[in-house]
């Protein structure tokens, strides 16, 4: 650890476990110490460590060709695009690397659609986007973000975005003018704490772009792909967004896969050389996501995520009646856990779960994210929740 500290930039403040090890749900460190892994690398680790289908997609495409970039075709590339777009309903897929990078890829889309098909004058498209949110780091992204931490001192910021409310209709639908060419949010929020928007929100988001001829871009890229106990988390409003940004869980825990999915009147509007990215939808990475849409068409991986997120739910919310837990938030097998500040920081309360075997990330003030991979064991979640409450007891 040491050594990682004074040779790396300290972008990061992470918990002092070292991984050597990890599968399914568990991983262990260079000690040989077991942890149970209640984070699954802020969703991209969905179906856990090690996935033998996974592994076993990488391993064959790592022996026949791993790179071409796009200046050519490959064999496994019309197939990922192919299949992506049926298990979102949509009919073009934009194949990036990571989240961020795929964000920027909606933004650029949002944009040009306005200017090409919309109409907007030039220079003067907007998005509104929700205050909370988290969408990456790149300038771009920081320049419509909230949290002062990302944001600050990072400027000049690149102009064109509106902030309003979460789950604010109202607000929203004030700030949607001629000129805005796209809503983006993520339909729950993470970063932020796990918060879902009040009933009818998205629902609302989508008839308010409907009506006004803006894109809906849902960020999907930690709350879908079986997270919520849904393929995406649109779904439990019976909402499709225009477009769908997508990465993390999409590449199995094995390689960054990220993408932008839409329509074809959308991403119909680039032309060759105005965006694109070397290694995005090359031949591994497409080989790999292949085999997670595979997984995700079975339904076996939602359907663990809903009846062990309501099992986990119910768990989390017998605790708030002790005054321990102030809040829990979420769905499927992701939760925002308030903890009562008296017994800890969110990072304090990290460290003590981290002492007792559970391995948990903290945001803002003393929440804590519980994401455990969707393949987690009944016994092993149980086992993870015992910890916690052991920890409130003090």
């Amino acid at each position: 650890m040491a050594a990682a500290e004074a040779h790396s930039a300290h972008n990061y403040h992470p918990l002092p476990v070292v991984v050597g090890t990890a599968e399914g749900a568990w991983m262990t460190d260079v000690d040989g110490r077991r942890y149970l892994d209640m984070l699954a690398g802020y969703s991209a680790l969905n179906f856990g460590h090690g996935n033998r289908r996974l592994l076993d997609a990488a391993r064959a495409q790592l022996d026949r060709v791993t790179l071409t970039s796009r200046a050519f075709h490959h064999d496994r590339f019309a197939a990922f695009c192919t299949e992506l777009a049926e298990l979102c309903g949509m009919e073009m897929v934009l194949p990036m690397n990571t989240g961020a990078e795929a964000v920027e890829t909606a933004v650029k889309t949002a944009r040009k659609w306005g200017y090409r098909v919309k109409g907007v004058p030039d220079g003067r498209a907007k998005i509104v986007v929700a205050d909370g949110n988290f969408h990456g780091r790149t300038t771009t992204i920081i320049s419509f973000s909230t949290d002062p931490e990302a944001r600050a001192d990072f400027g000049p910021y690149t102009p064109g975005f509106t902030v309003v409310p979460y789950g604010d209709l109202a607000a929203m639908e004030a700030a949607v003018d001629e000129d805005t060419v796209a809503v983006l949010i993520e339909p729950i929020q993470g970063e932020a704490g796990v918060l879902v928007p009040p009933p009818g929100y998205l629902a609302g988001v989508r008839r308010l772009t409907a009506e006004r001829g803006v894109l809906f871009i849902a960020d999907e890229i930690q709350s879908g792909l079986g997270r919520t106990g849904a393929t995406f988390a649109c779904e439990h409003e019976g909402v499709v967004p225009d477009m769908y940004v997508l990465g993390k869980a999409l590449g199995g825990g094995v390689v960054p896969v990220s993408a932008v999915v839409s329509s074809a009147e959308v991403l119909g509007v680039f032309r060759p050389g105005e965006h694109g990215s070397t290694f995005g939808g090359n031949p591994l990475a497409c080989a790999v996501g292949l085999e997670v849409i595979a997984m995700l068409r079975t339904g076996e991986f939602q359907q663990r995520a809903a009846e062990l997120g309501d099992h986990l739910h119910h768990e989390l919310n017998l605790l708030t009646g002790g005054g321990a837990v102030t809040g829990v938030r979420g769905r499927g097998l992701w939760a925002g856990v308030d903890i009562d500040p008296a017994l800890g920081t969110g990072r304090e309360i990290s460290e003590r779960l981290m002492a007792r075997g559970v391995l948990v990330k903290d945001t803002h003030g003393s929440t804590i994210r519980i994401a455990p991979p969707l393949v987690v064991s009944k016994d092993d979640l149980d086992w993870g929740l015992a910890q916690l409450r052991a920890v409130l007891r003090g």
